[in-house]
């Protein structure tokens, strides 16, 4: 399906950013572009073009600050850290809606069919945080497998005892690692585990070039369900679909190894939300952690805040300062070609609805 909107209408646009706001920390970084008081770094170029930059974090509920700029609206700017969702509701409201921005990776938060249908751009900044994640799960490996957390709540506590951490307290080395789902991040992840000579696989839908699977040495395992069993470590790096969401269910939970550790930075809804609580309460996951929840942001009472021996932290892996630095320099990079009409020539892996066709990850 072709979309009637392949160019920007002349004249000022109306543009919406949705950020979370940083309140007393907006001013402790020059380069925290990524709050409501920063707003990308764009304001001023934007209205120098002569634009209108509306920016709110209240992005819920049907008297929110979005949902009063969402009908005449040509431009949205969201984040996954902050997630506006964009719903058939909201798009069929959005009458002069041409382009959807994700300032980050990872756009499930929108309707990706009724997108398509609306003839709408969707893109996002592809690569922009893939180091800033990738860095993360390493370090949440580690955080798990070194039981580092329990350990540094004993000091703050003022408390002296080692073995209550070294009991279950482990090396890396030797390990069998393996990432479902093996993108860019998935790759970086990799390559940042082979210096510790780990047994690493990976499960994706397909196979690395052959001389950068063995300068990584890992191997390509075909069938998840065979690799599962295998891992002491599970990372889980596939986007969120309709076919990946819930898709860590009780039943595929139980496939894995017992005392298996699970790293999720992709998308919380990939996972079975209390078939989690009942892995980690039975001590079949032995660790979890990551900083991917659904909804988000994560209610008071999301059971993964109570469950045992997890390491959760809110949406931060990807929203590094030198991540915000690349992606809103994609934003404008985006704004920039599509003020010129030209948002059929943003760069290929950005896109993830084009003319109305979705990206092959996405069908």
């Amino acid at each position: 399906m072709e979309s009637q909107k392949t160019k920007a209408s002349p004249g000022s646009k109306k543009i919406v950013g949705v950020f979370y706001r940083a309140n007393e920390y907006a001013e402790k970084n020059p380069n925290f572009l990524g709050c409501v008081e920063r707003a990308l770094g764009l304001r001023e170029w934007l209205e120098s073009q002569g634009h209108q930059y509306i920016i709110t974090d209240d992005k819920d509920g049907p008297n929110c600050e979005l949902e009063k700029h969402i009908p005449d609206a040509h431009v949205l700017i969201t984040t996954p850290f902050h997630p506006a969702y964009v719903t058939e509701e909201r798009i069929k409201k959005a009458q002069n809606l041409e382009l959807v921005l994700t300032a980050g990776i990872g756009s499930d938060h929108i309707d990706l069919k009724a997108a398509a249908a609306a003839g709408l751009t969707v893109a996002e900044v592809t690569g922009s945080n893939v180091v800033s994640v990738a860095e993360d799960e390493l370090m949440r490996i580690l955080i798990l497998v070194r039981n580092f957390l329990p350990g540094y709540q004993q000091v703050v506590r003022g408390e002296w005892d080692v073995a209550a951490i070294a009991y279950r307290a482990y090396d890396l080395e030797g390990k069998t690692v393996g990432t479902v789902g093996c993108g860019r991040i998935g790759r970086l992840l990799l390559q940042r585990l082979k210096p510790f000579n780990c047994n690493l696989l990976y499960h994706d839908r397909v196979k690395m070039d052959p001389e950068l699977e063995n300068q990584i040495g890992a191997k390509f395992e075909d069938d998840l369900e065979a690799m599962l069993p295998k891992c002491d470590i599970i990372v889980i790096n596939t986007p969120l679909t309709e076919k990946t969401k819930g898709m860590f269910d009780k039943d595929r939970i139980a496939k894995c190894k017992k005392g298996v550790y699970i790293v999720n930075n992709a998308r919380g809804a990939i996972m079975d939300t209390q078939a989690v609580v009942d892995a980690c309460n039975s001590g079949h996951i032995a660790g979890y952690s990551g900083d991917v929840w659904y909804p988000q942001p994560a209610p008071k009472d999301h059971p993964w805040r109570y469950m045992p021996n997890h390491a959760m932290t809110p949406h931060i892996s990807g929203t590094t300062i030198d991540a915000q630095l690349r992606y809103a320099a994609g934003v404008k990079d985006m704004l920039e070609r599509y003020f010129k009409g030209e948002e059929w020539e943003f760069p290929p892996e950005n896109y993830i609805v084009k003319k109305g066709e979705l990206a092959p990850q996405y069908r």
